[in-house]
Formats: C-alpha cells, sequence, structure tokens
C-alpha cells in the first residue's frame, strides 16, 4: 500500500528541503521508550485546528506534509511510523496504534492547538490507525483516504487460496472501532483502485456510526489519489465544516 515512489523509497530521509520554511521538527517518546520524529507545519491561527496524519505502508510522511494544498489556517501532524524517516524501532500493529494515542495526547496539550478541534486522517495501510484513535480520543472529525474494514479481508480478496486468517500476524481490523465512532467522516476512495478494493472501502464506511460523506475520484488509482484537485477539494470542504 505504498503511495509515490518518493514517499516510500527509502526508509531513512535523506532530505528535507521539500518541506515548507515553516514545518518544525517533533519529537516523541514513546510508551515504551521508542523516539519517534516527525514535523509540524503551524497553522496561520493560534490556537490553530490539527490534522493528525497517518501514512500508508511505508510511506515517508514529510512529502504529504509538504504538499501546499493543505488548507493553510490548519496545523498538520505527521509521525514517521517506527523505523521509517528517523523514528526508531519496528513497526508493528499493537506499537503503531499505542504511538498513535501518544501523538494526539503530545498535540492536544500544546498552547497553539485547539484540542476541540482535532482531526484525524489516516491513508490506506494508516486508515486503521486513525479509526482506533478516534474510537479513543476526542477528534472532531476523520478523514480516510483509501480505507478498509481488515487486512485479513483484503488479503481475502487478493490471495483468495491462502489462509490469510492464519497468516497475517497484524489484522489492523477497524470494523469494532468504526462501529463506536460518532463524529463524522470523509471516506475518500479512488474508481479504480485496485489495491483496496471499493467493497473494502464501503464496508468500514458503512460501518461507520456518525454521520459520514463517500467521495469517490474519478479514474483515481490507490498510489496517486493526492493527485487530483477532487481529493483536496473534499478535504478543504470537510476541514473548512469543523
Amino acid at each position: 500500500m505504498a503511495h509515490s515512489h518518493r514517499r516510500h523509497c527509502d526508509r531513512r530521509t535523506r532530505s528535507t528541503t521539500h518541506l515548507p520554511a515553516h514545518a518544525s521538527p517533533l519529537g516523541l517518546v514513546a510508551l515504551d521508550g521508542t523516539r519517534l520524529r516527525g514535523w509540524i507545519v503551524k497553522g496561520a491561527v493560534t490556537p490553530a485546528p490539527a490534522v493528525i496524519y497517518f501514512g500508508g505502508n511505508a510511506e515517508e510522511v514529510s512529502w504529504t506534509l509538504s504538499d501546499a494544498r493543505w488548507p493553510r489556517d490548519w496545523t498538520i501532524v505527521a509521525v514517521n511510523y517506527r523505523g521509517y524517516g528517523e523514528s526508531e524501532g519496528a513497526p508493528g500493529e499493537a506499537a503503531l496504534t499505542a504511538d498513535a494515542l501518544s501523538i494526539y495526547d503530545a498535540v492536544a496539550k500544546r498552547e497553539d492547538i485547539d484540542p476541540a478541534r482535532i482531526v484525524v486522517f489516516g491513508r490506506s495501510l494508516g486508515t486503521a490507525i486513525a479509526v482506533h484513535l478516534a474510537a479513543e480520543r476526542p477528534v472532531a472529525g476523520a478523514v480516510l483516504a483509501s480505507p478498509y474494514d481488515s487486512l485479513t479481508a483484503i488479503g481475502r480478496t487478493h490471495y483468495p487460496w491462502l489462509p490469510v486468517s492464519m497468516l497475517l500476524r497484524h489484522r489492523f481490523d477497524a470494523l469494532g472501532d468504526a462501529k463506536r465512532n460518532t463524529m463524522p467522516l470523509l471516506a475518500i476512495v479512488g474508481e479504480i483502485d485496485s489495491i483496496i478494493p471499493p467493497e473494502r472501502s464501503r464496508a468500514l464506511f458503512d460501518a461507520w456510526a456518525g454521520p459520514k460523506t463517500w467521495q469517490v475520484v474519478p479514474r483515481g488509482q490507490h498510489n496517486a489519489l493526492g493527485d487530483s484537485p477532487a481529493f483536496w477539494e473534499g478535504i478543504a470542504r470537510f476541514l473548512a465544516e469543523r
């Protein structure tokens, strides 16, 4: 579930010159002592509403943070998963979901952030992490790009001859959390996504307990949703209502 050859070709960040000038390094220590590193791009107002972004598999999040199409009033926060960028450790479901809570807690207590206007944003693999965070902490909304109900279900779709439920160590089952989430949801899916089938995204969407919007990016592919103006227009509309 990678998203761009630039974003995941190397586990380490060789340069961050693509980040905007007002981006600042953001580091925190996870509950188990692992050091995680990412960035915060501060919004134009104080205290600012904030988006906490969780990327796709092996995504180097600085590329997404550097996109000029984020609404300027919003602070955007993204921390690389364990083992990527400058974050220590090795990724795994339990660690990544625990790290998400730590990231939220660090952001919510900042004086330059409005804790009542925090939105979680997940892309692909990161949608399950965002869904879990939304179930465990107060958030004003959730944006999920290429969401899925569980990796097990995706595995059964792509590899129906394998006993996927036995083989998958990390299931990332988001359905239970989705059924508890009552905040607004924007789900963005690609019309021709071959990685996460539309029925898997729809299963998660249908389970969501709160108000929800389903947006299809015409001719959108899994790795290129962010190339579409419609993708960013949908995000801007959703955030403007929060």
